[in-house]
């Protein structure tokens, strides 16, 4: 099981509210009316660069691009490649909240979705 730093509660209602959003169904980067997308961007802007780095991570782990055994590896790559907001290379991610929750289980913290701490 590996660390995670984002904290389950953000983690959680950052699933939620992306699926409530349904990531990268045409959803611009300049859009800004949509208080759903407008509170997922302060929560996500709200982490440290660290964590952002985590839940980029687990996007790739969930879909399959790192396996977990190489999650040290998928996170030093977020940081590499961080140079906009997060939020935006998220949000034009079409299964994002499926994509965090498949790497969330791949790592061992699956009961995180439902209620559970770290």
């Amino acid at each position: 099981m590996k660390d995670l730093t984002i904290p389950p509660d953000a983690m959680r209602t950052m699933i939620q509210q992306l699926r409530a959003l349904g990531a990268g169904e045409d959803l611009t980067v300049e859009e800004g009316t949509d208080l759903r997308r407008n509170e997922l961007q302060a929560e996500i802007a709200s982490l440290d660069r660290d964590q952002q780095h985590e839940l980029v991570a687990l996007l790739w782990v969930g879909r399959g691009d790192f396996s977990e055994d190489e999650w040290e590896e998928a996170v030093a790559l977020a940081e590499d490649r961080h140079t906009g907001p997060c939020f935006d290379y998220i949000i034009a991610q079409p299964l994002a909240a499926d994509e965090i929750a498949a790497g969330l289980e791949e790592i061992g913290h699956d009961h995180l979705l439902l209620d559970g701490d770290y």
